[in-house]
């Protein structure tokens, strides 16, 4: 067993240094795309804004009559809402919530997608037409109208709930795109191999498959991301999640609630938590172009 152990942490090490190659050689690629690099650059100030932000600039909540939409200043760089409170420190705090619950609802539409999509081409048969048909059921559906109903209907008093509905809705178009990639190479060499060793469904999918196509889902969780971040915003604008805390969306609802669509110095309590939103899915996108041309040489010019 001790002669083991060091074998063992060996291997565990040259694979986190294998990976951390990798991931250093992927990026040094991306640095030759110039939209795939400002998109990793905006991903980057986006997260530090949101995760790191708070500790550094105090969220402010004092209610101040006299300074109601209070133009941009050095105090106040995107001015202030319809209560006097300094916009720049929302936008700081308000990320990390919406963030958060578009990643998690990305990463459990993704593990469906991928894992029912590999196991509808492998298994096949009876298997494939039921996940097939449940899947075509599934696409016919207008997601965000079901959102709305289902959102209106389930009480979403927390984010795991509206990480739950917005994840268990963005599985099925994940699901075709993988069942097909894994349809071209199921039949390859070394899946041949594992079947003629009886190493398992199980292992098949999630051990020889799955590794070969993470470029791919790579890709597709990135533009689910994008997805969950504007159900999220749509849902907390309609009234559908309740008003908790500080998150863009809310910033967006409670801008136009109270008004101040109709005020001529508002423009930046309008539109800064918009350009926050729009600014991290469009980072996102450009992230997600310069990954495709790394993970596909065919791409590359």
């Amino acid at each position: 067993m001790s002669a083991q152990s060091p074998a063992h942490s060996a291997s565990i090490l040259n694979r986190i240094a294998d990976a951390l190659t990798g991931a250093w050689s992927a990026v040094r690629m991306l640095a030759r795309n110039r939209v795939g690099l400002i998109g990793l650059i905006g991903v980057l100030a986006f997260l530090l804004l949101a995760f790191v932000g708070p500790y550094i600039v105090p969220l402010d909540t004092k209610v101040k009559v006299k300074e109601i939409y209070a133009p941009i200043s050095t105090a106040h760089p995107l001015g202030t809402d319809s209560q006097g409170k300094d916009v720049w420190s929302q936008i700081v705090h308000g990320g990390r919530e919406l963030i958060l619950v578009a990643l998690s609802a990305a990463l459990l539409s993704t593990v469906i997608g991928a894992s029912l999509g590999a196991l509808s081409a492998v298994a096949g048969g009876r298997v494939d037409s039921a996940l097939m048909f449940l899947t075509d059921i599934w696409l016919t559906i207008p997601q965000l109208p079901l959102l709305i109903v289902l959102a209106a209907f389930i009480r979403v008093n927390n984010p795991f709930t509206l990480v739950l509905i917005i994840g268990l809705l963005g599985w099925p178009g994940l699901l075709r795109a993988v069942r097909s990639q894994v349809l071209a190479i199921k039949q390859s060499d070394f899946i041949e191999a594992a079947r003629v060793l009886d190493l398992g469904t199980g292992h098949i999918i999630f051990r020889e498959i799955l590794p070969n196509m993470m470029s791919y889902i790579t890709i597709n969780f990135i533009l689910a991301v994008t997805a969950a971040m504007s159900f999220q915003a749509v849902l907390v604008f309609l009234g559908v999640v309740p008003l908790s805390g500080t998150n863009w969306g809310v910033m967006i609802q409670l801008a136009f609630t109270r008004g101040a669509i109709f005020s001529k110095d508002s423009f930046w309590y309008i539109m800064a938590p918009v350009l926050a939103i729009s600014l991290f899915q469009l980072s996102l996108v450009a992230l997600e172009r310069g990954l495709a041309e790394v993970f596909n040489p065919r791409l590359r010019s």
